[in-house]
């Protein structure tokens, strides 16, 4: 009997979102042996699916890297290469970049700088190899105090109580080292509440050095599924599409050092899978790369984000009704999933495939092989020991932070289809009285199609598998009932993003090399300053913003900042002056957006307290219009 070699979270708690109770048997809401059988059941159809398929295919080697080169590429993906090697001279950025850590970043940082010199001076490699102390001293002098005011690497202790350093002007930006009574009383008071204003592994560190860290110990095995909830944010709350590219792109190597922090915080280790590329199929629907897939998509259907078989299948399932019992449990009859499969290969794109024939117990079959079938898995191989790790974390909050920084560091095609998945999964859950599917049974029968990954090597996979199972199928648990905190950008995160690009227009101005590179950014600093000279922008006066809606019938306002005046009211106001053809737009078609000052740019969400972001960004331009797909 298999059930006794493992261990599972139960779930005591009938917390599901929407506040509805069920109640399948006695025996449905606690880990045990039948709920268990649901996973390797899954596993054995699997099997079968697989032994049908006689095609051979070739395994994913994941490469066993030499010393150093680990931390090496980790470097890279944080954006901190020039910190060695040939381009060690040209680290201005990273030095702005580094001078927003908080204690426990940096601390992560100069782990990962310590291996590869030390890895560099073995091999004696002729480049410059600069000592990890003199990069945080470069950057300390430049700053004369770090910009959480603590010294690079020591350990905070309780007395240590850091603010951030930011000089007695501009808006202020908490970057995760707020005073440490307040960080406690947050984790005893509210420990339902995910503080994103906090860096997370600041918030480990402290609750680790406390003595209040002692209760919480062991959190992962508590019985009951949290109700976490995210306090509400009067600067508004960032979502994983609101900000632009160019900072996207800084949000993703904060979110892969903050990672990598938390995990050296609490003693588990972090490490990116390296996939060694191997043939893929370069045409068709099964098996072959999400990216390629989309490419072949966009010529269909330009824009698209999710691939159409996907969507199709999806839809297919939803069509008939979600109330059929054991949907995603029951498996479609294999030898008709085969041949399904070989058809829709043949007729998909070609739109002669009549979906009449489909089964939804076969869709959902389809839907599933689709996911196994991608020739790397859906979680990446970067991170799929990552996602897996998780369950090896204290506390379930610091499962849920880092599982919310993983889905930022998944590449965006990866991300958006697990997001589809996601809500297509928590609707069949909504259903759970008649098709008798709760929360803990789609998380069994869903975690061995995104965990099991048929490129590892077996010895990797079925060394420890039933402890696996029992741990993915709890972060599967995790990742569908947190999935609308799992898209959230955590406020740190945002304002370490504003606080670099202030500090990268500041270093702009006094150097004169960088002029080519400012006039390419579209909103600086200098235009800003510019425009507020302008005898046109005398007349707003204090308190008021000016905000342009160059596709609506009124184009410009000047709108009176109150206490109370939100970003939603904004548009309404706007979208109230109607004439002629504007009257089509609806109110979800248009948002207002932050533009410029020490942002890119970002969308608003409606609840955002206006003249609370004033203050955080004064030069900012406030434009409204559509939101890019």
């Amino acid at each position: 009997r298999r059930s006794g070699q493992y261990t599972m979270n139960h779930d005591h708690s009938k917390k599901i979102p929407d506040g509805a109770s069920f109640d399948r048997s006695g025996s449905q809401d606690s880990l045990d042996e039948l709920s268990m059988d649901d996973y390797w059941k899954e596993l054995e159809n699997i099997h079968e699916t697989r032994g049908n398929n006689h095609e051979e295919r070739v395994a994913v080697v994941v490469k066993e890297p030499d010393e150093g080169e680990l931390e090496e590429e980790w470097l890279k993906e944080a954006g901190l290469s020039n910190l060695f090697g040939e381009s060690s001279g040209d680290s201005l950025e990273s030095v702005v970049f580094l001078s927003t850590l908080t204690r426990t970043q940096k601390a992560a940082v100069e782990k990962r700088i310590e291996t590869v010199t030390q890895t560099m001076r073995k091999k004696n490699k002729q480049h410059q190899i600069p000592d990890v102390r003199d990069i945080f001293r470069l950057q300390n002098d430049s700053k004369g105090k770090v910009c959480d005011g603590s010294e690079p690497s020591t350990v905070r202790t309780s007395e240590n109580k850091n603010e951030t350093h930011d000089g007695p002007k501009g808006p202020k930006f908490s970057l995760g080292t707020d005073e440490q009574k307040s960080l406690l009383e947050d984790m005893t008071s509210s420990d339902t509440d995910i503080n994103l204003e906090i860096s997370f592994s600041e918030q480990a560190a402290n609750l680790k050095d406390s003595s209040i860290g002692k209760m919480y110990k062991g959190g992962g095995g508590d019985t009951l599924l949290p109700n976490f909830r995210l306090p509400k944010d009067k600067t508004g709350t960032t979502k994983i599409g609101d900000l632009a590219p160019q900072d996207m792109k800084k949000v993703y190597s904060l979110a892969l050092i903050e990672l990598t922090a938390l995990y050296d915080i609490l003693g588990t280790e972090f490490k990116q899978q390296k996939a060694v590329k191997i043939k893929t199929k370069d045409s068709g629907l099964f098996g072959v790369p999400l990216s390629l897939l989309l490419e072949q998509d966009q010529k269909k259907v330009p824009g698209t984000k999710i691939p159409l078989i996907f969507q199709k299948l999806i839809a297919q399932i939803e069509e008939t009704t979600l109330e059929t019992e054991g949907l995603l449990r029951i498996p479609g009859v294999a030898t008709r999933v085969k041949g399904l499969c070989q058809e829709l290969e043949a007729k998909f794109y070609e739109g002669t495939f009549n979906w009449e024939n489909v089964k939804q117990h076969d869709a959902a079959s389809l839907l599933k092989l689709f996911i196994r079938e991608l020739p790397q898995p859906l979680l990446t191989v970067e991170y799929l020991k990552a996602f897996q790790d998780v369950q090896n974390l204290p506390t379930r909050k610091q499962q849920l932070q880092a599982l919310n920084l993983l889905v930022i560091l998944l590449p965006e095609a990866n991300r958006d289809t697990l997001k589809v998945l996601l809500e297509f999964l928590q609707r069949v859950i909504d259903h759970r009285d008649k098709n008798k599917m709760t929360l803990k049974n789609v998380a069994m029968v869903m975690a061995p199609n995104l965990f099991t990954f048929h490129g590892f090597s077996s010895k990797t996979i079925e060394q420890s598998e039933f402890v696996m199972a029992a741990g993915t199928a709890n972060v599967m648990r995790f990742m569908i009932q947190y999935q609308k905190l799992l898209w959230t950008i955590p406020k740190f995160i945002v304002n370490q993003v504003r606080k670099q690009n202030t500090e990268s227009q500041k270093k702009e101005k006094k150097d004169k090399a960088m002029k080519k590179l400012l006039k390419k950014m579209a909103y600086d600093r200098e235009k800003h300053e510019k425009q507020e000279k302008t005898p046109n922008d005398t007349d707003v006066p204090q308190g008021v913003i000016r905000v342009q809606a160059p596709h609506l019938s009124k184009v410009s306002m000047a709108i009176q900042l109150t206490e109370e005046l939100k970003a939603g009211d904004i548009v309404a106001r706007f979208l109230s002056q109607k004439s002629g053809n504007v009257q089509t737009l609806k109110k979800e078609e248009v948002f207002l957006y932050e533009i410029g000052g020490n942002i890119g740019e970002r969308c608003l969400d409606d609840d955002t307290y206006m003249k609370d972001l004033y203050q955080l960004n004064p030069n900012a331009e406030w434009v409204i219009k559509h939101k890019q797909s």
